[in-house]
């Protein structure tokens, strides 16, 4: 029983550090493909994945032209690697200089009063024909945007979203950031997405928030001019052709992982 004991001991010993080493590698990988989910980089990831397979495969069966070919196209990878991945590593730099980790946590009800008050003036600049780019905080800090706008600081309310994208008002151009319930600033400046595979019928407005969504993790509600339609984008990702409850539902489930 005692050399049972011991061999486990000696085993478990053993055996914790190549675990360990897993489980870092996994979260390691699994926060790299979250930074490049929706961008053109994770086509690359996928292309570089194929090499490696190919490299180790012609190295099997012994191709000698194929495996020099490579193993000099691997001497010269880490360059391309960082000139083809530059603005994701970028984006992925800010992020973590980002993270709003004691951000304010706002209740359920207070939520839902926010989002009501905000597609109330979303419908009603829909029938007038107005745009609208409203972004709502979500775990990466905004000061940055907020900071190249206007300050407002005031409640969020219907009445004070239509005034601010009402034609002639010197706020209406760029967009309004929400942060911590409160409308924090308009007449914010957004980075333009570079993504070539987005439709030509989407305008500026669009553009400034998929921008934004693939460099932080803010809820983003456009109002098209055009369609007199809203669209939410959240992570590089355009979702479009939602009526209101969806709208909703979906900015709460966002939110309310935020506070969980």
């Amino acid at each position: 029983m005692d050399n049972l004991t011991v061999n486990f001991y000696e085993l478990f010993s053993q055996g914790w550090r190549p675990a360990l080493e897993v489980l870092i590698l996994w979260f390691v990988i699994y926060h790299i493909l979250l930074f490049l989910e929706g961008t053109r980089a994770i086509q690359v990831l996928r292309g570089v994945i194929i090499l490696v397979v190919s490299f180790f495969l012609f190295q099997k069966l012994g191709f000698m032209t194929l495996d020099w070919l490579l193993t000099k196209l691997f001497g010269i990878s880490v360059i391309a690697i960082l000139i083809i991945f530059q603005p994701e590593l970028r984006h992925g730099l800010a992020r973590l200089g980002q993270r709003n980790l004691f951000g304010m946590v706002m209740k359920e009800e207070e939520i839902e009063d926010m989002l009501q008050q905000i597609f109330k003036a979303c419908e009603a600049l829909c029938k007038e024909k107005l745009g609208a780019l409203i972004v709502i905080e979500n775990k990466n800090s905004l000061n940055e945007y907020i900071e190249n706008g206007v300050s407002v600081d005031g409640k969020v309310s219907s009445e004070l979203i239509q005034a601010v994208f009402t034609p002639k008002n010197p706020l209406h151009d760029g967009g309004m950031i929400i942060q911590h319930g409160r409308i924090a600033a308009a007449a914010c400046l957004f980075p333009l997405t570079q993504n070539q595979s987005l439709s030509r019928i989407f305008g500026t407005r669009h553009r400034a928030a998929l921008g934004l969504s693939e460099e932080t993790d803010a809820v983003v509600i456009v109002v098209s001019e055009e369609r007199q339609d809203m669209s939410l984008v959240h992570g590089a990702k355009l979702y479009k052709d939602l009526n209101r409850e969806d709208l909703i539902s979906r900015i709460q489930e966002i939110l309310k992982a935020k506070n969980g």
